[in-house]
Formats: structure tokens, C-alpha cells, sequence
């Protein structure tokens, strides 16, 4: 099995997982539990559409069932922040919910965008370092667009237990993700001029 059939799975099972924390702690009249759902729901099926149209050849890895249920158990820390939206009834000001959105729609754009750039440069110019568009001043704007969404999402529970399982993944998933693929991409003649002009993650920061 491939450990896109676990993660994808996930992503599309978060909308029913989010109904149902909705329905077990009746919060049908919370508009910060609608507007999560909104958010969360939409990214987790947005994923699934995306890993069919232009996939990630990362997760195509064959895993097993023990690693794969091992993945989708660390993919639901994600759903803590529905769980205390729903569970402490934590209901967020307005300007507050359009904070968090917009941090949301900035994730989706350079998340998206990022990864349907590097999927076609690649089909077009294959073994060619993608070093253009949402690429050309930062190595991982997928990632710095997940962090966005992710970001919105945790905003919205008013709670640091989101933030902290954020920074979890960032600190053991995402940038050793980071150092491996700087790394793999070391092979290209200019890489060094690509890295001494761009920024790991954040683009003009970090």
C-alpha cells in the first residue's frame, strides 16, 4: 500500500470527523465550528483532488499497515482543534473568524499553486531544478503554505494545543523534509546559487 492511500484517506475522512464532534457536542448553532468545517473540510477534500491531478511522488512510497494506521494516528493531532472548538463551545469575534480565513486562502495559494508549479515544470522539464515563480525566492513555499493553513486552522480553536502540535510537525516532519530534499537537490550545478538567493521556508525570512 502506498502512503498516499492513508494520508489521502485522512484528509477526506476530516469533514465527517469534524460533523460528527459537531453533532456529539451539538454545536449546530456555533458559526466558529461551521466556519472550521468550512476551512478544513474543504482543504481535506481539496487534497484528495490534488494528490489525483498532480500528485506528490513522495507519497507514493509503499508502507505498511502498521506505518500507515501509524500515520493517520499522527494526522488526527490535527483534528484537536475541532475537538476543543466543538467540546468548550469556543465561539471566536467576528474579525477574528476573518483573520483566520484569510490566513487560510494565503495557505491555499502557495500551497496549491507551489505544488501545481513544480508538477508541471517537472513534466515539461524533467531532472530541471524548479527555481522560478513561487519558487524562485523560497525552496519549500508548499510547506510555507501548509503552515499558513494549518495555522488558521489552530488560530481558530483559541487554545495552545493546535500551535504546539503544529510546531511538532514542523520541528520533526517538515524541516528534516526540508534538509533532505536541500540535500538531494545539492546534485544540481546550480544549487548553490539557488540556495545562497532564496530562503529555506519563509520566503524573505527564514
Amino acid at each position: 500500500m502506498k502512503q498516499k492511500l492513508f494520508i489521502d484517506s485522512h484528509k477526506g475522512a476530516t469533514a465527517i470527523a469534524i460533523l460528527l464532534m459537531m453533532a456529539i457536542h451539538q454545536q449546530w448553532s456555533n458559526p466558529t465550528a461551521w466556519v472550521y468545517l468550512g476551512l478544513h473540510g474543504s482543504y481535506g477534500w481539496l487534497w484528495v483532488l490534488k494528490s489525483r491531478l498532480f500528485p506528490d511522488k513522495q507519497w507514493q512510497q509503499q508502507t505498511s499497515l502498521a506505518y500507515g494506521l501509524y500515520i493517520w494516528a499522527g494526522l488526527s493531532l490535527y483534528w484537536l482543534a475541532p475537538w476543543l472548538i466543538t467540546s468548550r463551545s469556543s465561539q471566536a469575534p467576528a474579525w477574528y473568524l476573518g483573520l483566520c480565513i484569510a490566513i487560510y486562502i494565503f495557505g491555499i495559494f502557495c500551497h496549491f499553486t507551489a505544488d501545481m508549479q513544480k508538477y508541471v515544470s517537472l513534466q515539461l522539464q524533467p531532472n530541471q531544478l524548479v527555481q522560478s515563480g513561487l519558487w524562485a525566492r523560497c525552496r519549500n513555499p508548499n510547506y510555507f503554505g501548509e503552515l499558513l493553513i494549518y495555522l488558521g486552522f489552530g488560530l481558530l480553536a483559541q487554545h495552545w494545543l493546535p500551535i504546539a502540535v503544529l510546531a511538532l510537525f514542523l520541528v520533526v516532519i517538515w524541516l528534516p523534509n526540508m534538509g533532505k530534499k536541500d540535500r538531494s537537490l545539492a546534485r544540481y550545478p546550480d544549487f548553490a546559487a539557488y540556495k545562497a538567493r532564496s530562503k529555506l521556508f519563509i520566503p524573505f525570512m527564514l
